[in-house]
């Protein structure tokens, strides 16, 4: 256990697989992944070669894994705010997970609270061909209260204005989310949603959405 910048963190061994933990809450775990993958593949597959990509949340590492695999994927930039994360991903027991993923050189690593970096970034004026979000259980069930932001009217437009033309905004959500979905709708020419099963309770939902 540890105290990071969202509160307590813990990084859970059950058998095989690994289990993060925040304040009490499960985030997320080494079983399947699949959603994850298919956050950022899904993203790249409508990508052209060389695109940057940026991933919110850097979790166990099956969405940067997914990246780099990708042929359609030229950099990454994954943004992190908990450096407990980050530790159990580049020299911990996550590393073997995703295969050293972060020791790749197309990968760069930033350690900040993912809304008032996107902010910053806004304003300087760098751009992503993709980005992509799994910082939350989704729009309507987030981890951390100043995240919900980005998932209302304001933080879509913003989203969107990080992207360059003809980018795509990905989102992994725990369940459905209409409004949501209706919100992108009103700012986005073409969005479109993927149900992800998994083996207990609602599917997983992802957005794809490109100007």
């Amino acid at each position: 256990m540890v105290t990071g910048r969202g509160g307590e963190l813990v990084l859970r061994r059950d058998g095989s697989a690994f289990e993060v933990i925040a304040n009490g809450v499960f985030l997320m775990d080494t079983r399947n992944g699949e959603s994850e993958r298919l956050l950022v593949t899904g993203a790249a597959d409508r990508l052209t070669p060389g695109a940057t990509i940026l991933i919110g949340g850097l979790g166990v590492g099956f969405s940067l894994r997914a990246a780099l695999d990708h042929p359609n994927v030229g950099s990454v930039v994954v943004v992190e705010r908990e450096a407990a994360v980050i530790e159990w991903n580049r020299d911990g027991p996550l590393r073997s997970v995703h295969g050293d993923a972060l020791a790749d050189p197309r990968v760069r690593v930033v350690e900040a609270d993912l809304v008032a970096w996107l902010r910053s970034t806004l304003s300087a004026g760098e751009r992503f061909d993709a980005l992509c979000l799994d910082i939350d259980n989704g729009p309507e069930w987030t981890v951390t209260e100043g995240n919900a932001e980005l998932y209302g009217e304001s933080g879509v437009d913003g989203l969107a204005r990080l992207l360059h033309p003809g980018g795509v905004l990905a989102v992994w959500s725990a369940g459905a989310a209409p409004s949501f979905t209706e919100r992108l709708r009103a700012r986005f020419a073409d969005v479109r949603t993927v149900d992800v099963p998994v083996p207990r309770g609602e599917p997983d939902v992802l957005w794809f959405a490109r100007s």
